[in-house]
């Protein structure tokens, strides 16, 4: 398959070298690289962990009813531009 890959700079310099040591053309060098990073196992790290903190709402802020503000603020921007319009 033919195709066009953009490389960045220290990739390439990289493959150029690779072809350099081991006498290989581009195409060469690429496959070989794309192989072995295809072929090699799936690396499983740590997972990562966000740590939690309580959450401390304003008194008269009803979190519960979040949606509900939410909506009732974007009906009210809504009506404002609707009027903004006749």
């Amino acid at each position: 398959m033919r195709t066009t890959v953009t490389l960045d700079p220290d990739v390439a310099a990289r493959l150029r070298r690779l072809m350099e040591e081991g006498d290989l053309s581009f195409k060469e060098a690429l496959n070989a690289t794309v192989r072995a990073g295809l072929d090699a196992p799936a690396r499983e790290g740590t997972p990562y962990r966000l740590p939690t903190r309580e959450l401390r709402a304003r008194p008269g802020i009803e979190l519960d009813r979040a949606l509900a503000l939410a909506g009732e603020l974007e009906d009210e921007e809504s009506s404002r531009k609707l009027e903004l319009r006749k």
